[in-house]
């Protein structure tokens, strides 16, 4: 079992941060970030997740006008901005991706489940590339607040993939974070049946 700093940093201490430090996120980070976060399950092991890490000046440029308002300082200046995309069709990969039934692509090729499947599986994905980056010291922003037709247009224009949401890494500004929001307590919220 994790101990209790650990917990903390991933969940109890950790913050949606709105603003950052002027400090880099290297290549070796966000292999890392990637290499924890691809062992998290997904349904068949299905891995529908695409993520394109946007670091550029250019690359922020081209993000920028599918940005909200209130999104667009803190990702301009976020050292890396993560595309969270889904592919819709992940089953092509299945028969590498679930040896364990070379059938599994006919469970969602042509089907409306594949869909659903997709975009399930790649937020379960994103989930994880934020405990993932804060077990390795970074900070996180996730936000929706963009056009995803503009940015699936700039960054994905063949139309093979699909956005589900975006995510500011770096080092956070502590001065800038909101204060802390209320949670609901376990019995707001949970039945145990």
């Amino acid at each position: 079992m994790l101990d209790d700093k650990a917990l903390a940093t991933i969940f109890r201490d950790a913050r949606t941060h709105n603003g950052w430090l002027d400090k880099p996120v290297t290549d070796d980070q966000l292999h890392a970030i990637y290499d924890l976060m691809k062992w998290g399950p997904t349904s068949a092991n299905c891995q529908p997740a695409r993520i394109v890490f946007v670091r550029t000046k250019e690359g922020k440029e081209k993000l920028k006008p599918a940005l909200s308002a209130g999104n667009t300082e803190k990702t301009m200046t976020a050292p890396v901005t993560a595309i969270l995309a889904y592919d819709p069709e992940f089953f092509e990969h299945l028969p590498r991706m679930f040896p364990h039934d070379q059938t599994a692509i006919h469970w969602f090729k042509g089907k409306p489940a594949a869909e659903p499947t997709a975009f399930r599986n790649g937020t379960l994905q994103g989930a994880y590339l934020i405990v993932a980056a804060r077990a390795l010291g970074l900070d996180c922003g996730a936000m929706s607040g963009f056009d995803n037709a503009k940015v699936d247009a700039a960054f994905f224009p063949d139309g093979k993939f699909k956005t589900n949401f975006l995510c500011n890494i770096g080092f956070g500004d502590h001065s800038k974070v909101f204060a802390r929001s209320p949670r609901f307590e376990f019995d707001e919220v949970c039945k145990i049946v």
